[in-house]
């Protein structure tokens, strides 16, 4: 079973523990309990495990809001306080770090605090607890011919992992991970795989530049693919250009159905109060394009110029560029899974030596790389070389050489999304080095022998001692509980057994050269291939460590964030303590390296590798959040919310802040402006989650501020 159960060993409730999203969580009762295995049919929705307790209250250590429905799965009401009569109910908590539903029967009331959610019975009653997954798995994987016309068959099939073509499909929980892909003589579909007849089809030339960049379209409309000289989308009676600036219109489409089909779920199963839906300015009957089918919901939708819904859509979240080469097929199913905008670049610009593996580089507003110096003053250092290393001696120069001279590296285009992804040969730059071994273990779901996260802090460097200290930042949480480990001074063979451990995340401090990562004795290189590594994600805080990390990818880890310059010793141990938050504040790698960046211009030197999606916990809401703070007047402020997609939290999930001049929901991903709110509710509002902050331009956390009026 990928969900366990217990009651806990301290306290009155039960401690639940997701082996698949390795996510842990506690549930509190008014009384100790004993929970009996109940039928899972006993919920409206699909659980995975479900207990039978005896309680008068149930209680969640996060602030939640509570779905109320009748016996017969109608949505009586939604909220985070109020009351029921006596009845039949089955009740959600969402967010939770799996789906939580109740089933019994009773009146009850729901009531929050600062940091917890509560629903209390009118006495003592048998209440069915059950919980779901957020993890999805694909239900088999297609053989396929390589060519591009075989390929168009094979994607048409990938929307046969959609659980509904309703526009409840926005929802992440019932999209499904897409079936995987394997190169083959002949095509061969595994029995479940059946795609909808949704009545889409799209027309591209059968070549790879045209077929990759529709794959989400073809999965997120269940689309047939075929071959035709001008590349349209179309349904019975309608047909829409995707010609010309063929990928710019791809991602049109995706943004611009994606975001109405948001706005005509309200109408459906979850009629909640949605602030996009509220303040759209596109006049649409919303109801009857709900019960429409597919096809003909987005006729309507593309009928509408993207100009005209453009300023009210968010900023996308992912970019991924996917050479056209058929090697890259593999990919397709986690690209679209993602519901990434895909550019399929023909060519990529070659990046020289400077720009790739000597200082660094950052983007200016125009789009050009920009030189990073890797030192900031006289008594600074790179971390190269040591000083003092064993083999080439104490007087010999740092050398950096980490990430090979003849490196291929690329500049991919600008994008104007928040993240950015490349599948295919060469080191990009300022872009997350996607892998197709990184995405497989992404679907692995081995049950875990603990429950516990484990992060273990590798410090070879005396003179980096300080970086060392972010063990202190690990940890800081209340819900999930951290092992935390510091190691100094590894030698190889320490270092090597430190890799094969089951450790969630690694951050190593320390020197890194062409012969591998510095220790005591030795040099160990990453890319041996007798080399077993177990650790899952990771930092490697060094100069040009990126060949270094990408040999962890390959050896069995999901993804890290590596450099591909010289790095300077105090701006690497800055990056190194906030990454270091984010990561304990349930951030993925790939955001996590977004906001660093906005601190740090530095942080453009480092680079994601693997599955930029990696994280290490949940956040307790769910999703990232990041605040941007500012002073309105006095005892007044105005609060921007950036919320991100966020490992099962992803894009069409929906977010509530508990603000009292916002009591609406808004779609992930989003940017929630609040104006004019008093200073004691920022005050509280603040203190419910450690979350970044960004305030007068700079990088802040909640337990920094100790008050708000102390601020200018």
């Amino acid at each position: 079973m990928s969900i366990d159960i217990d009651p806990l060993s301290d306290g009155a409730g039960l401690a639940v523990t997701d082996h698949i999203e390795n996510t842990q969580f506690e549930v509190y009762t008014d009384r100790a309990v004993e929970p009996v295995a109940t039928p899972e049919n006993a919920h409206y929705f699909p659980v995975d495990a479900s207990v039978t307790v005896e309680t008068a209250s149930v209680e969640i250590p996060r602030v939640a809001v509570v779905e109320t429905r009748d016996g017969d799965g109608a949505l009586l009401t939604r909220g985070d306080a109020y009351d029921m009569p006596p009845g039949t109910y089955h009740v959600g908590i969402d967010p939770a770090p799996t789906k939580l539903y109740l089933a019994f029967d009773a009146g009850f009331s729901v009531s929050t605090t600062e940091r917890t959610t509560r629903v209390d019975l009118d006495a003592p009653s048998e209440v069915a607890l059950g919980f779901r997954s957020l993890h999805q798995v694909p239900a088999g994987t297609i053989e396929t011919p390589t060519d591009p016309e075989s390929l168009m068959g094979t994607v048409s099939l990938l929307g046969s992992a959609l659980q509904t073509t309703s526009p409840e499909r926005s929802f992440p929980t019932l999209r499904g991970h897409p079936p995987l892909i394997e190169p083959g003589d002949e095509l061969r579909v595994p029995d479940p795989i059946e795609p909808p007849d949704s009545g889409v089809r799209i027309v591209v030339p059968p070549t790879y530049e045209s077929l990759y960049p529709v794959v989400p379209l073809a999965y997120y409309f269940a689309a047939d693919v075929v071959p035709g000289a001008e590349p349209r989308i179309e349904g019975d009676g309608w047909s829409h250009p995707l010609a010309p600036d063929f990928e710019r219109r791809t991602a049109e489409v995706l943004r611009q159905s994606f975001h109405f089909d948001c706005l005509a779920r309200t109408e459906g199963f979850y009629p909640v109060d949605l602030h996009e839906r509220r303040t759209t300015d596109v006049d649409l009957d919303w109801g009857r394009l709900y019960d429409l089918p597919l096809a003909e919901r987005l006729g309507e939708y593309l009928a509408v110029p993207f100009e005209r819904v453009e300023p009210e859509l968010p900023q996308w979240t992912l970019t991924t560029d996917v050479r056209p080469d058929p090697g890259n097929v593999e990919m397709l199913p986690f690209v679209a899974g993602e519901l990434s905008v895909v550019r399929s670049p023909e060519t990529a610009t070659p990046a020289t030596a400077s720009e790739g593996g000597g200082v660094g580089f950052f983007r200016g507003p125009d789009g050009d790389p920009a030189p990073v110096p890797a030192s900031t003053g006289p008594d600074e250092f790179v971390r190269g070389a040591a000083e003092t290393d064993p083999v080439r001696g104490a007087d010999a120069p740092p050398d950096c050489g980490a990430v090979p001279a003849d490196a291929d590296f690329v500049r991919p285009e600008p994008v104007d999304t928040v993240e950015h992804a490349w599948v295919g040969d060469g080191v990009p730059l300022d872009a997350n080095k996607a892998t197709l071994d990184a995405y497989h273990r992404r679907l692995e779901a081995g049950a875990v022998e603990q429950s516990r996260i484990s992060v273990l802090v590798v410090c070879n460097d005396e003179q980096m001692r300080e970086e060392g200290a972010v063990a202190d930042l690990y940890g800081l949480r209340d819900m999930v509980q951290f092992d935390i480990e510091v190691r100094h001074d590894l030698t190889r063979e320490e270092m090597r057994e430190a890799l094969r451990s089951d450790v969630d995340f690694l951050h190593y401090v320390g020197h890194v050269d062409d012969r591998g990562m510095q220790c005591t004795d030795d040099y160990l290189d990453l890319t041996d291939e007798e080399l077993d590594v177990g650790v899952s994600a990771f930092l490697l805080n060094a100069c040009q460590s990126y060949q270094q990390g990408e040999a962890l990818v390959h050896r069995g880890s999901r993804g890290g964030i590596v450099t591909l310059s010289d790095v300077a010793n105090s701006p690497a141990t800055q990056l190194g303590r906030i990454i270091a938050r984010l990561m304990n504040s349930g951030f993925n790698l790939r955001t996590a390296l977004h906001v660093a960046k906005r601190e740090l211009i530095t942080g453009h030197q480092y680079i994601v590798v693997g599955d930029g999606g990696t994280t290490i916990c949940q956040s307790r809401s769910g999703v990232a959040f990041v605040i941007n703070l500012e002073k309105s007047r006095t005892n007044q402020w105005n609060l921007t919310v950036e919320g991100f997609p966020n490992g099962p939290y992803g894009v069409g999930s929906m977010t509530y802040l508990n603000l009292d001049r916002d009591d609406e929901n808004h779609i992930i991903p989003s940017k929630i402006t609040v104006k004019n709110v008093d200073t004691d509710e920022v005050n509280t509002f603040l203190n419910m989650e450690n979350n970044p902050i960004f305030y007068g331009g700079e990088l802040t956390w909640n337990d920094r501020l100790s008050t708000l009026t102390d601020l200018p």
